[in-house]
């Protein structure tokens, strides 16, 4: 009994910190929520939850990670960004993640305004551009917290199962 509070335990603390990677860049969301899974499963004796839903769920969260790299580039390419605004976006989000949660968001915005200002002059919309690389920011954080909040969603349901 008590390997299998010290796994839901941890695995709640991994869980909250996926959370919070979701918005903060550096920090893997979903995998960490996953991993959560995985501590309940082995507190469970892997009888928690079907092996397939594990390996499902492991795809999907490692697609969504993947997915969070390629969408602020795939919607800036498509409004018109160059190099420098993906660039910006991103030293943006990593400065604004010091701040708040929205600082994040709002860092990459800016950070991908002004890389275009400065580094892309040929570029007469920097604000098109801008909003591109913020829409495919905010696509990727929605993106991670969904996979995250379903992930969450079958943590507590298996730490319920297993107490119960």
């Amino acid at each position: 009994m008590a390997l299998s509070i010290t796994m839901v335990a941890l695995g709640s603390l991994l869980l909250f910190v996926g959370a919070i990677g979701c918005i903060i860049p550096a920090v893997p969301g979903p995998v960490l929520a996953y991993l959560s899974l995985i501590l309940v499963s082995i507190a469970g004796g892997w009888l928690v939850m079907p092996v397939w839903l594990l390996v499902a769920l492991g795809v999907v969260a490692a697609a969504t990670m993947v997915l969070d790299n390629i969408l602020p580039a795939m919607s800036s390419r498509k409004a018109g960004a160059g190099r420098a605004g993906i660039i910006g976006s991103v030293v943006g989000m990593i400065v604004g993640s010091f701040f708040t949660p929205v600082g994040t968001i709002l860092g990459a915005f800016v950070g991908a305004f002004v890389g275009e200002v400065l580094f892309h002059r040929e570029n007469r919309a920097p604000l098109k551009a801008a909003i591109g690389v913020f829409r495919g920011t905010l696509l990727g954080i929605m993106a991670k917290l969904a996979v995250t909040g379903m992930i969450a969603w079958y943590f507590v349901r298996g730490a319920v199962q297993l107490f119960s």
